[in-house]
């Protein structure tokens, strides 16, 4: 099986500062993996690699095995990508209603209206927003902007998904309850998927794998009891001890 994302000792620099070193993961299709660690350790850095919105100082970014960045060079285009992403701040379009927001990506994909209504309409119900497909962002509560922003995503069919911090202002009741609709919805459609998280519970309800990131690189992977039962160092002991 083709790897879906793979890092392979990337390395990052920005200003002579070094912000990853000798990066590597693989993502395997459809499966979901938390990437935890604290602020400044480079965890968006590698979403913004996977996007191709930068390159890589050194190394190589694969998708579904194909080269797409290497050794300074964008091989492919953002655009050219098919990853969807969940950005902190959502980025919705605020004058766009909720159904506009979703089939404004669909624009560019040659397919009719009918069958672009279609696909937006099941979105919506399966994200429990199909009475609200007229309102504007500005017009939903929290928890209602997180639903449109997933249904964003998904509504494209992607290859991979890409979560950045998506939920990091929300109530623990909320997170719990978003988390348990994005993993139902991408293990549903088999999506693969990497969650930006420095929040250990995220990471543990939401991942099949967590890896734990650390100064720019990975310093351990695992399911969480792997990680309890066999912490790599101190300060992966104390990340998992944290959770009670």
């Amino acid at each position: 099986m083709t790897t879906a994302i793979a890092f392979e000792d990337v390395s990052l620099h920005y200003s002579g500062r070094e912000v990853l070193r000798g990066l590597t993961l693989a993502v395997e299709p459809g499966e979901v993996v938390a990437l935890l660690g604290p602020s400044g350790c480079g965890k968006t850095s590698a979403l913004r690699l996977a996007l191709g919105f930068i390159a890589p100082s050194k190394g190589s970014i694969r998708l579904a095995g194909q080269v797409v960045s290497h050794d300074g060079k964008v091989l492919r285009l953002p655009e050219q990508r098919g990853i969807g992403v969940v950005f902190q701040d959502l980025a919705l379009w605020p004058h766009l209603t909720v159904r506009g927001n979703l089939s404004f990506g669909l624009g560019s994909r040659k397919m009719s209206r009918g069958e672009m209504d279609d696909r937006v309409r099941a979105m919506l119900g399966r994200v429990g927003l199909a009475d609200k497909e007229g309102r504007r962002p500005g017009e939903l509560s929290g928890g209602e902007r997180q639903r449109v922003a997933i249904a964003r995503a998904l509504v494209l069919e992607p290859h991979a998904v890409l979560f950045d911090e998506p939920l990091s202002n929300l109530d623990v009741g909320l997170k719990r309850e978003l988390l348990a609709m994005f993993r139902e919805l991408l293990k549903e459609r088999k999506t693969t998927a990497i969650y930006v998280t420095h929040d250990l519970r995220e990471a543990a309800m939401l991942g099949d794998r967590i890896a734990v990131m650390d100064e720019g690189h990975i310093v351990q992977e695992g399911t969480l009891d792997s990680l309890r039962t066999r912490p790599i160092n101190g300060f992966v002991r104390g990340l998992v001890e944290d959770l009670v």
